[in-house]
């Protein structure tokens, strides 16, 4: 079991251009006791993957603002944290889009959210080892 303390340790990047959707999800993570940083836009999440020192977890929206979507931030991320645990959120999945997803080794949850899948999912990544797997910046 994660300690608090390490847990406190975590972040999680969330990204959705719905802010109701969003601080949903980012009230979720933090009542588990996780950092959230949450964002509107692709723009936006890409800047944080390009600043951010450290993450633990990326959630990510397909559809996001304009004609971006979640695929471009999940590479983007997986670009500059090769080992990233990446997880699609998308009401639109088709079988074109789980099997892309898998191509990455992304897993797909399907909106709207179950809130316990989805926490289920996020403890089960970040509790998934002990803190070593952290993702920092490539050089």
């Amino acid at each position: 079991m994660i300690m608090d303390v390490e847990k406190q340790n975590r972040t999680v990047l969330v990204v959705d251009d719905e802010p109701s959707v969003l601080f949903t999800y980012k009230l979720l993570v933090e009542r588990e006791g996780y950092k959230a940083i949450a964002v509107e836009t692709s723009k936006k999440a890409m800047d944080v993957l390009h600043s951010a020192q450290r993450l633990d977890l990326l959630l990510c929206d397909l559809s996001l603002e304009e004609k971006h979507n979640g695929f471009e931030v999940i590479e983007f991320a997986l670009s500059r944290f090769k080992q990233l645990p990446c997880v699609l959120l998308s009401g639109y999945a088709t079988n074109h889009i789980v099997e892309r997803a898998k191509g990455l080794n992304v897993p797909v949850l399907h909106k709207p959210i179950d809130i316990e899948e989805f926490l289920k999912t996020v403890t089960t990544i970040l509790g998934a080892d002990d803190g070593d797997k952290a993702q920092t910046k490539e050089h």
